[in-house]
Formats: C-alpha cells, sequence, structure tokens
C-alpha cells in the first residue's frame, strides 16, 4: 500500500474527532500531505468513522488526481489540495463543524483572544473567513486569505478549518479551537469580556512556542 504509514496515521487521527466531540456522523475530515512525494492522503466521502481503515484513505497528487484508493474521497478535497498548493509550510488540514466554534461562525464572530489559552496555540483572536460555498477552491482561497498566522479559522455559517505542520498539529488546534469556544461562550453569558492587551497577547504566544513542553 502506497505511503502506509502516513494512512495509517491520518486514520487513526480520524478517531480523535469523534472523541473530541467536534464531529457528528460522517461530518468532518482530515488530510496530510507526504513532504517527500508531495501526496495527499484523505478520508474518503461520507463513511462513517468507526468504518475507517488505513486501506480506505484516499491517495492523490496535489491536482486531485486518485493515486490509490478505491473510494470517491471527501467533498472538501478542493480546499485541502487549493491550501497545499499555496501553503508549503502545511502539511496537515482537518475540518469540523464542532459545535461551539461553529455558534460563532454562524453569527460571523471571530473568537478573541480573551485566554492565556487562545493566546498560547494562536497567538491572536481566531479569525472569521467570509462565507463560500462548498464544492470548490473557493473555501480554500478563503482560507489562505483570512487565516494569517493562526492555524485557525472559522468559516461563516459553516464550520472550522485548522492547519499544521503535521496533521497531528491540525488536530490539536481543532481540539483547542472547540475548547475556546466553548469557555469563551460561556463568559459571554456571566458578562462582558476582559481583553488582554495585545502586547502580552504576543508575549504569551511567543513564550508557548519557545519554552513549552520538552
Amino acid at each position: 500500500m502506497l505511503l502506509e504509514k502516513l494512512c495509517k496515521e491520518v486514520c487513526e487521527l480520524h478517531q480523535e474527532l469523534p472523541r473530541n466531540n467536534l464531529v457528528v456522523w460522517t461530518s468532518g475530515n482530515i488530510s496530510s500531505r507526504d513532504p517527500e512525494s508531495g501526496l495527499v492522503v484523505i478520508k474518503p466521502s461520507g463513511v462513517m468513522y468507526p468504518d475507517l481503515t488505513p486501506d480506505k484513505m484516499v491517495v492523490l497528487d496535489l491536482d486531485g488526481k486518485i493515486v490509490e484508493g478505491t473510494l470517491k474521497p471527501s467533498s472538501d478535497t478542493a480546499t485541502h489540495l487549493y491550501i497545499y498548493r499555496q501553503r508549503p509550510d502545511v502539511n496537515g488540514i482537518v475540518h469540523t463543524h464542532s459545535p461551539f466554534a461553529t455558534a460563532f461562525a454562524a453569527v460571523g464572530k471571530p473568537i478573541p483572544p480573551v485566554l492565556t489559552a487562545i493566546c498560547d496555540e494562536f497567538g491572536g483572536e481566531i479569525p472569521l473567513g467570509r462565507f463560500a460555498p462548498i464544492g470548490d477552491e473557493t473555501i480554500g482561497m478563503e482560507v489562505v486569505r483570512s487565516i494569517g498566522t493562526s492555524p485557525a479559522i472559522l468559516m461563516q455559517n459553516h464550520g472550522v478549518f485548522t492547519v499544521g505542520k503535521s496533521a497531528r498539529a491540525a488536530v490539536k488546534a481543532a481540539v483547542m479551537v472547540e475548547d475556546a469556544a466553548r469557555t469563551v461562550y460561556y463568559a459571554m453569558q456571566l458578562g462582558e469580556l476582559i481583553p488582554i492587551p495585545d502586547e502580552m497577547v504576543a508575549r504569551l504566544h511567543k513564550r508557548y512556542k519557545e519554552q513549552y513542553g520538552q
């Protein structure tokens, strides 16, 4: 099997989406680009998460030609491939409709950096992209235009896209988006949000990137 290790990793990472309540039924998808070959592994369209296996993953080139796989790739494939072509630093993409983050997308609001965890992971607000139709490169174009240096973006009336240097990093960002959105939503029910000054946002993000972890 072509890119066997990557197909296995992408398959296993998909299980993190329902485990973290980021998707329901067959919604959402993960892809990963192999840095050496440039080929992309992505979830097949409309397959239940418990039924996913490494051999069901679809391998494509950056132009969308299926290199290996018997199933139809995700309906968001054009979006993933466009982002990869425009962002050579990105090797993992996740799309979810996680409820709290998507609620912000439904009302057209970015998530402000009012928690240190948001500053750490995202380096500022989690931005909002304009509405774009599903099925072609339009969403990918808006993601690239609006995401800036953030690893995540809310797409208006749609959901969440996250990017990373690996699929695992993009999954982490997707989990963190939903966690942040949930806490900020609850905070908004209690009162007015307290902003963190821009200088402190930058300082927290720098510390996290340079000092956190092993």
